[in-house]
């Protein structure tokens, strides 16, 4: 199993050092932050299992990160592991009041950075649960049990209509609700309030989770081409032509579905 690890240091020096023992361990994938922002960007854009997080940064700290992590990740899903780094260690108490994984001193000791790891690897062994109930679900659909459907309702001018899902662009989470994009607008969706809820009532149909935050109809992409960090960069067929990101660690799967 591969972790990807995102590294958050304001430092360029100590995401290059980190960056660099991270390195030596081959089941250990790193990208980098500079900034809060930029953390919380990569972190809706991509799937991470583990974020070495710095504490004291420019703008937000490094909880500030955690808690949007955290309030992002959808119902269900497990949101990356947080390890703190950082040169103080007077904010150690309330690392672990935060729900932190662990806690390192800088400069990294590797052998301390070692346990740290196998820590890691426990926990995420220990969540790797998911991917069996998703197998039932898949097996409980083929022998019947759930049938894919192939209307989706929606909220429009105070009723409940429901539309073909073959006229659904995407559905995206925006906020506190989910919004199919067609061609007439974005519509609310009804009694749907995650998009992993959306992706489990379209099991079987043509859409594709191309990130955290968008679930696209594979018959509505009018093309795509590879962008940057492995990425792929699509361009959909409503009249807006709307374009989405394919997060990297989703790029292989996108491929397979589409057979190319």
């Amino acid at each position: 199993m591969t972790i990807r690890a995102l590294i958050v240091d304001d430092e360029r020096p100590a995401r290059d050092e980190l960056a660099y023992l991270l390195s030596a361990y081959p089941d250990v994938e790193a990208a980098e932050a500079a900034s809060a922002s930029e953390a919380l960007r990569k972190l809706a854009e991509e799937r991470f299992d583990l974020v070495f997080q710095d504490i004291q940064m420019p703008g937000h700290d490094g909880f500030h990160v955690q808690r949007e992590a955290q309030a992002q990740a959808q119902p269900g899903e497990a949101g990356p592991l947080f390890v703190f780094v950082t040169a103080f260690d007077e904010h150690a108490i309330r690392a672990f009041e935060e729900n932190a994984l662990d806690y390192l001193l800088k400069p990294v000791v590797p052998a301390r950075l070692a346990r740290c790891l196998d820590r890691v690897r426990g926990r995420l062994a220990t969540d790797g649960t998911r991917p069996l109930q998703n197998a039932m679900a898949t097996l409980l659909g083929a022998l019947g049990h759930s049938k894919p459907v192939e209307r989706l309702a929606i909220e429009q001018g105070g009723r409940i209509s429901l539309i073909p899902t073959r006229d659904v662009v995407m559905i995206e989470a925006e906020e506190k609700r989910i919004v199919a994009v067609t061609d007439e607008g974005r519509l609310p969706c009804h009694n749907m309030n995650t998009l992993a809820r959306a992706e489990e009532r379209l099991a079987g149909l043509p859409f594709f989770r191309v990130n955290r935050a968008v679930l696209v109809n594979l018959e509505r992409i009018a093309e795509f081409s590879p962008w940057i960090n492995g990425k792929y960069h699509l361009v959909m067929n409503d009249p807006d032509r709307t374009e989405v990101t394919v997060s990297r660690n989703r790029a292989r799967d996108f491929r397979a579905r589409l057979g190319v």
